[in-house]
């Protein structure tokens, strides 16, 4: 597929998932360059919970719809609540946006997007069986087995767990994530072993935490091929919006940027 350029919207493509999905599978980590939002949302916000104008946000949509060839009725994304749940979408009910944090499809034209400012997104493939996935994994959707269940749902469809290739799109880097003592025993209450996902940080009790680590490592235990896009999004403010970067800033809202995968029409 040969792509147009809308106002630079060029997303970062993923090594593994080249390799692997191919000319099957078409996917994206978009950043904020190219959409028409201002201000706090200056660029490609595609977040319908956030405040920026809705006539600015549907054209965002469009302009992610339309890098892969699609009308933005073909972009299913979710109303997305921090859970473990997955939902498999077909042209039927593409344009419900349900409450669920991940997604699958074995259906051609339709647009898997999953909007994330920190959290990680995660798009999954498996191109022989043509099922594709994505999962909004922020902590609580990591460790309540959100990676899981959308590994779970793709091979519900046909998909095989050796086969199926995911990666880790732009997320919260360690370096950036200080959290307290409370966060750090939820974790290794699950499993001690997962304390080495936090180092001390300079603040007296405080941890760093490596979102990203647990994710990769989650993924490459259920089964499947894993790799990390490994670009921080509260580090790099000229390419994605944050969270913890506007609260930080105490801003009253933030932008999302969105990450997406499509199965190719033959």
């Amino acid at each position: 597929m040969t792509h147009e350029d809308f106002q630079g919207v060029r997303p970062i493509q993923s090594a593994l998932l080249s390799d692997t999905a191919g000319a099957a599978i078409e996917h994206g980590f978009f950043t904020r360059k190219g959409g028409v939002s201002e201000g706090l949302y200056s660029g490609l916000n595609v977040g319908l919970g956030s405040k920026d104008a809705p006539a600015a946000i549907q054209e965002n949509r469009s302009r992610v719809a339309a890098w892969f060839g699609r009308d933005v009725g073909d972009l299913a994304t979710l109303y997305q609540i921090h859970s473990a749940d997955v939902v498999t979408v077909d042209a039927a009910n593409k344009s419900e946006r349900p409450q669920a944090d991940g997604q699958v499809t074995s259906t051609p034209g339709i647009v898997l997007g999953v909007l994330t400012a920190d959290c990680g997104p995660v798009l999954f493939a498996d191109r022989e069986a043509r099922v594709i996935g994505a999962a909004h994994a922020g902590w609580k959707g990591a460790l309540d087995g959100v990676l899981e269940a959308t590994i779970e749902a793709m091979i519900a469809l046909g998909a095989r767990r050796e086969r199926i290739a995911a990666s880790l799109g732009p997320s919260i880097s360690q370096a950036s994530y200080e959290v307290g003592p409370e966060f750090v025993a939820r974790f290794v209450a699950v499993d001690p072993e997962w304390s080495r996902f936090f180092e001390p940080s300079e603040k007296t009790g405080h941890s760093m935490f490596d979102l990203p680590a647990l994710t990769v490592e989650r993924l490459r235990a259920a089964g499947v091929q894993a790799e990390n896009i490994d670009r921080c999004t509260y580090a790099d403010e000229e390419n994605f919006f944050s969270y913890r970067r506007a609260t930080h800033r105490k801003e009253d809202d933030y932008g999302r940027q969105i990450s997406a995968i499509m199965i190719r029409e033959h």
